[in-house]
């Protein structure tokens, strides 16, 4: 059966329907919807088709046929959600609630049955898993104080911040030496294991983090957009990758928004090398490639609590906040 399960009555729309994804016919609506979404919440994250079709091919913790619901009113697409879920290191189960509603059109009802089909597949999944803490996880923002409302009412709580930053310019970063000993150099295609390992390792220590799957790795190593290898800064101690800055530019995105912004993400350092100022020298690195593809700012974005001091880091290379963005959970009951 094509409809999707939901717990609670559908909202009284005519010709309102909660169905099973098709693909690949409604990833471009999704696409709209997603970046639609986003640009309502001050969000300047921007996804491509392209990117989104790749996404959905192998939804991390998900399964595509069974864990995405499409809602369509007089056969449009209105509104889609993803249940997802994966276990963290210490044992914990977080059960994702991704949901994403055309803000032409959002009301109260139509996101509240979004959530609660989401929830209703996530309790499917999780009574097949053991016992142990089972938490929902959802996400919003300060400029989202609706859907925050909605999830407070629902018995969501917040649990960790992060913001969105922007560096209005990509001059160069003054005193940002390379540590001793390292160096920086051209990424080949025989690097991408070890800067992926590297990668996995500097974040296992971090919050919500889960190992990464092959369909994770496929994804870093091809992703239309942050897969430019060229933008790419790695630095090496001998055979070793000590950490990294993976930068990029969306194309679309820019035009879509009338700017020329790159971006600095992807930033690890592994642990035997951080407090030496190595993250800094290679955002300070990647600045002139920004700039020499016509770049005029820098955006990243960083977890308020991160364990290795990132916001502060960022702040002292000129980066500032300007969104604030929400992870909510409550307990899977």
């Amino acid at each position: 059966m094509d409809s999707f399960a939901t717990s609670r009555p559908l909202p009284a729309i005519p010709s309102f329907v909660l169905r099973h994804l098709r693909t690949p016919d409604d990833i471009a609506s999704m696409n709209d919807i997603a970046n639609a979404v986003r640009r309502s919440q001050g969000d300047d994250f921007y996804t491509t088709a392209q990117q989104m079709q790749q996404f959905y091919e192998d939804p991390p913790g998900s399964d595509p046929v069974r864990d995405v619901v499409v809602a369509e009113i007089d056969g449009r697409i209105v509104g889609y959600g993803r249940a997802a879920w994966h276990e963290q290191p210490d044992g914990f189960r977080i059960y994702e609630v991704l949901a994403f509603v055309d803000p032409m059109v959002a009301g109260e009802d139509l996101f509240m049955t979004m959530v609660d089909a989401l929830e209703t597949r996530l309790r499917v999944i999780a009574a097949e898993h053991p016992r142990g803490e089972k938490l929902f996880e959802s996400f919003g923002g300060d400029s989202a104080p609706e859907r925050e409302a909605l999830l407070l009412g629902l018995g969501y709580e917040p649990v960790r911040h992060g913001y969105a930053m922007l560096r209005p310019t990509v001059d160069d970063l003054p005193d940002a030496p390379l540590p001793e000993g390292l160096e920086i150099r051209d990424v080949l295609p025989e690097h991408l294991p070890a800067i992926w390992e590297a990668d996995q390792e500097a974040f296992s220590d971090h919050w919500g983090f889960s190992p990464a799957t092959d369909s994770d790795y496929e994804r870093f190593a091809t992703d239309p957009v942050t897969s430019d290898t060229s933008l790419w800064r790695v630095a090496w101690d001998g055979d070793e990758v000590t950490g990294q800055v993976r930068a990029y530019i969306n194309d679309e995105e820019n035009e879509q928004l009338g700017r020329k912004r790159g971006y600095t993400e992807f930033i690890s350092v592994r642990r035997p090398w951080r407090r030496r100022g190595l993250a800094r020298a290679l955002i300070a690195a990647s600045f002139p490639l920004l700039r020499a593809r016509g770049m005029t700012e820098v955006g990243i974005g960083v977890d308020t609590e991160n364990v290795s001091g990132a916001l502060s880091v960022y702040e002292k290379c000129g980066f500032i906040p300007i969104n604030r963005t929400t992870t909510y959970r409550r307990p899977l009951v």
